[in-house]
């Protein structure tokens, strides 16, 4: 889809066609190109938990205090990112090594200057810059599914401890968001909110 067109046609979608059945295999593709969102360096610190089974399904609608867009959505996706994501620095970058790209001092380099990044800030730091990496990579998804004709709604409406009492989620990953996911029931849909002038939100200096 024409990239212009894309964003007007996403939509935060409150309800979806009941019924509609979603694979691991038509949402692999999605993930593939999501996998190419930015992140700080290139930490890739964001890992998906997609929720397919119905039984699970519910107990997530539950979580979200019974919202029935969970309900009747084709899946249930929880966007988590890891607070330690500078730990995995040696292995994201041993292929550039292999490569030739870099060598091991300069690996070693890299690895001692993420790791002095984020404890020197320490425990908040990293828990927003988890959030920050998620969110960028949420965005990427929501579009990505969009431009292969599924509908999504990012939802902060729900139970956190919860959820990662259900999917196992570990205490060194925050959840960033929800997302369901489907085909929208476009019969049901609001005319799109208010959205500001440009003038009102962009300042330039």
């Amino acid at each position: 889809m024409e990239f212009s067109k894309l964003i007007d046609k996403r939509r935060s979608a409150a309800n979806f066609m009941e019924g509609v059945k979603l694979t691991a295999a038509d949402l692999k593709p999605v993930f593939d190109e999501v996998k190419l969102a930015p992140s700080a360096f290139n930490l890739q610190h964001t890992e998906y938990v997609v929720v397919l089974d119905e039984d699970t399904k519910e107990k997530m609608r539950e979580a979200a205090y019974g919202q029935y867009k969970v309900h009747s959505s084709s899946g249930v996706i929880i966007v988590t990112a890891d607070r330690y994501a500078y730990k995995q620095t040696a292995c994201i970058n041993q292929g550039m090594v292999h490569l030739g790209v870099i060598n091991e001092t300069q690996l070693e380099q890299t690895v001692d200057e993420n790791t002095a990044f984020y404890e020197s800030r320490g425990e908040e730091f990293m828990k927003e810059d988890a959030i920050r990496n998620a969110s960028l990579s949420a965005m990427m998804f929501m579009l990505a599914a969009k431009n292969r004709g599924l509908d999504t709604c990012p939802m902060i409406g729900f139970d956190k401890e919860k959820v990662r009492e259900l999917l196992n989620i570990p205490n060194t990953h925050e959840i960033a968001l929800m997302i369901t996911i489907g085909k929208e029931k476009e019969s049901s849909r609001n005319l799109r909110g208010y959205r500001k002038p440009t003038e009102e939100f962009v300042r330039f200096v």
